[in-house]
């Protein structure tokens, strides 16, 4: 299956499914010499690792990373690096009575149209498990980007189901399990999520993610701009519908006056454009928003058809996230630290070491 590949110069190829024996990626084009162990991986992973809360899917999975190939003594060699995290709580029965059917808003439908069959187990390919590997490939980048550069990828929820989630403080984002930036506004998630769990059902959310200390250069012109490949491959996130770069949408009633960000001797007054004119970083922070859909497996009876295209009525019984959106932060940040590290290794083999 192409599509599998991510990046030009630091690539990352994702392998496995949700109930094969392990996932992985492997790692091409990472620069020798970055310091790199198990445990700079695993904090990463640690932060999306399913069961950790009553609030999203209670499958228990130590996702243990081993390194196979790439890191010598401690430090990164250039040559590929295999990363392996195996698979050890599946529970393929939950899934027999949808075998033959497809879920309503999953992708089963569609990649049984496109190659004739599909793996009903947790999803197959398009499962979020898949998520793990980038999330152990973002630990990588981010380290490099922060060694290099002082680059710092962050990320919080903005917003769960209908309710929006003021920005406080960065220092409350690791105190609770949505990566909220509002301690007061946890205990309404909270409830809202119990009485969803009791429904059977599910909701989305929206996930902003900031890049900052990134120098102004990086990025190309036209067809390989900067926030074109954030969205890119945002949209390659699982329940992902929808991404803003900046302003976003809000740009539609903003006058030029007030969208166009002001520059003076001391740097910009505003960043309306998200850290990224013309495809090109500024200097400015890249802050990225992300609006996550309802995980699509859910008890609530629905209709679709089978495989004989009859119809049918559809209830998923695996364990599933009542909101994918509550262990999305970390993926979207290894995402935008991807995207990152292949642009900073891009200017650098075009420009040098200018910015």
């Amino acid at each position: 299956m192409p599509g599998n590949t991510l990046g030009t110069l630091f690539t990352v190829t994702n392998f496995g499914e949700s109930h094969g024996p392990a996932i992985g990626c492997v790692i091409d084009g990472c620069p020798p010499g970055l310091s790199l162990d198990a445990a700079d991986i695993q904090l990463e992973l640690d932060r999306r690792r399913p069961g950790t809360s009553r609030h999203v899917t209670q499958r228990q999975e130590a996702d243990q990373v081993e390194i196979l190939s790439g890191v010598y003594e401690g430090l990164t060699t250039g040559t590929p690096i295999g990363l392996l995290i195996r698979n050890t709580d599946a529970r393929s029965k939950d899934y027999s009575n949808i075998a033959d059917t497809f879920r309503p808003g999953h992708a089963d439908y569609a990649y049984w149209r496109k190659f004739g069959l599909r793996d009903p187990r947790g999803g197959g390919r398009s499962s979020a498990r898949l998520t793990a590997p980038t999330v152990a490939a973002g630990a990588v980048a981010k380290k490099w980007l922060a060694e290099q550069y002082g680059v710092k990828v962050r990320g919080y929820m903005s917003q769960l189901g209908p309710i929006p989630i003021p920005f406080v403080s960065w220092d409350e984002v690791p105190n609770n399990p949505f990566y909220a930036p509002n301690a007061d506004v946890v205990p309404e998630l909270e409830a809202y999520m119990d009485q969803l769990r009791r429904d059977g059902d599910s909701v989305g959310a929206r996930i902003e993610v900031v890049a900052e200390n990134l120098p102004a250069g990086w990025g190309e012109p036209i067809y390989d701009r900067l926030d074109a490949d954030i969205a890119h491959v945002m949209m390659g996130l699982n329940a992902v519908k929808g991404v803003s770069i900046g302003a976003g949408f809000d740009c539609i009633a903003q006058r030029g006056s007030e969208h166009g960000d002001e520059i003076t001797p001391d740097g910009f007054l505003t960043n309306h454009a998200g850290g990224v004119l013309g495809g090109i970083s500024t200097g400015q922070p890249v802050t990225v928003s992300l609006a996550i859909k309802p995980t699509s497996s859910i008890r609530v009876e629905r209709r679709s058809v089978n495989r004989a295209n009859e119809p049918v009525m559809v209830q998923t019984l695996g364990r599933h996230d009542p909101c994918v959106g509550i262990r999305a932060t970390p993926i979207a940040e290894a995402m935008l630290a991807l995207v990152l590290i292949d642009h900073a290794l891009r200017h650098r083999g075009q420009c040098g070491d200018r910015a």
